[in-house]
């Protein structure tokens, strides 16, 4: 699938506009992998560079070489640019977006220190291997999710509204019960150790002294492990409800009335109708829910 973006006029702008955002071509496809192997090569040189004694030994190198990546890939985005006939719609897209923030980050270090850390975001660019892989078929299940997803808001922000008055109900109780030397200081401090609790996390930064407290932990670790799978299992029905409508119809079967069918079904599961009456071959031998209708 091509980049919703059209070349400039002129032979060499569409020549690179072919090489730089399609990949039909063993010569843009060889382009995309090895952009990829660069900006991970790049990706790795930061992380390398921030472990001290790398750093120590081989600081210098890491240096040149990020300055190095930092300038191919600000090539790499004039050319992008030269050779679009709206630059601007790209530079608003995602890739745009994210291929400026690439390069971005080295060049502020010219005027703010310590932001060398941020071109990790060039690991978003690996995104293209979407493109070279010819893998867009999974946008389908993506979208999927996503439906699931905003299905599953209103119920999941309930679960969540009524957690967030349950561990409120907790840390008020604890705070009174313990005492500041306990770690409960105060009531969002004590609403900090209640969601630790609830999740079964336990740091154990913040501990109850008591025994009435130490009792009410307990009750709240085993509320948190009976209601902690909650939003997984609500997520999950909507997961299971998006698939059926992805893959069922709701075609009613004009000879008997059966309504679930795979939508790329011709016949009638149950009493094989012709399900599109439309279409039908008037010559065709009719089933026995057509005579029955």
């Amino acid at each position: 699938m091509n980049e919703p973006f059209q070349p400039a006029g002129g032979g060499l702008r569409t020549r690179l506009f072919q090489i730089i955002f399609e990949s039909d071509t063993p010569l843009a496809k060889g382009f995309d992998i090895a952009l990829m192997a660069v900006i991970l090569a790049s990706v790795l040189v930061v992380m390398l560079d921030s472990v001290e004694p790398w750093h120590a030994a081989y600081g210098d190198l890491f240096y040149w070489l990020e300055w190095g990546f930092t300038i191919a890939f600000t090539i790499e985005l004039a050319v992008r640019i030269y050779c679009l006939d709206k630059p601007l719609r790209y530079l608003r897209s995602f890739y745009g977006v994210v291929d400026v923030i690439a390069v971005l980050p080295t060049w502020l270090l010219l005027l703010v220190p310590g932001t060398q850390t941020l071109v990790v975001v060039r690991l978003l660019r690996v995104l293209r291997i979407f493109r070279v892989l010819r893998l867009m078929q999974f946008v389908g299940e993506a979208q999927l999710l996503l439906d699931a997803l905003k299905r599953s808001t209103r119920p999941i922000f309930l679960f969540l509204f009524s957690i967030f008055m349950l561990v409120t109900i907790f840390a008020s109780v604890m705070y009174v019960i313990e005492s500041a030397e306990a770690g409960f200081t105060s009531i969002p401090t004590a609403i900090y150790w209640a969601i630790v609790s609830l999740t079964t996390v336990g740091y154990g930064d913040i501990v109850p002294a008591t025994p009435l407290g130490q009792a009410i932990t307990v009750i709240l670790m085993l509320t948190g492990y009976s209601i902690i799978a909650v939003p997984t299992g609500v997520f999950s029905a909507q997961v299971i409800r998006s698939l059926r409508e992805d893959r069922y119809s709701e075609q009613a079967c004009p000879g008997c009335g059966h309504d679930r069918h795979e939508k790329r079904a011709l016949y009638c599961l149950r009493c094989g109708t012709w399900l599109d009456e439309e279409t039908q071959d008037p010559n065709a031998p009719q089933t026995d829910g057509e005579r029955r209708t």
